[in-house]
């Protein structure tokens, strides 16, 4: 059986379309002239990471005192990064330690975490928008590491956003404190 030139051409449209070939997008309104013609556009924006915190690599060194002196220094900076995008983006950051022992840890060799103070101070640097708020804004409002507490919030704003503070740890060495080389853990979380 002979087929004719349209015959084949139908043909082949037809194992076009079977195969997989797509027809274009569907037309969804027509509209007369001098009026306006929508279509609805569709786009995702999406998380990157999540809700994350970095904080220094140890060991850092605050200094050398004797028993009955203070010590402080920067710990380094601390960052919280939300990349949720979230409409609501709030977090709370939160600190705690633990006691700094030096020798074999016996009670002369431990100075306990209520020896050991923090304060946040201010951001030094943010992005995003929304209010951002130090725990301890001065040296005046430094809090022992004995329990977890604020070390800084994120307490409005939506989107994505950033935040990085360089806390002082402050220790104050008890007067019955043996020489050596004191080790502890300052410990970040956020949430």
């Amino acid at each position: 059986m002979a087929l004719s030139r349209f015959g084949i051409m139908g043909a082949g449209v037809a194992a076009a379309l079977a195969g997989g070939m797509t027809a274009g997008p569907a037309l969804a309104e027509t509209c007369p002239a001098a009026t306006t013609c929508d279509t609805t556009v569709v786009f995702g924006v999406s998380a990157a990471q999540g809700l994350a915190i970095s904080v220094p690599d140890g060991p850092v060194g605050i200094g050398t005192g004797a028993p009955g002196d203070q010590i402080s220094g920067p710990l380094g900076s601390v960052t919280v990064s939300d990349a949720r995008a979230a409409l609501n983006a709030t977090w709370v950051a939160t600190v705690s330690g633990t006691s700094f022992t030096t020798g074999g840890g016996s009670g002369a060799e431990t100075i306990p975490a209520g020896a050991i103070s923090y304060w946040s101070g201010p951001a030094t640097s943010t992005t995003g928008a929304g209010t951002f708020v130090p725990g301890q804004p001065n040296a005046a409002s430094a809090e022992h590491l004995y329990a977890p507490y604020t070390a800084f919030s994120k307490t409005s704003g939506a989107g994505s956003n950033s935040c990085t503070w360089n806390p002082t740890i402050v220790v104050n060495i008890p007067g019955g404190a043996v020489a050596g080389t004191y080790t502890g853990t300052i410990r970040h979380s956020v949430a």
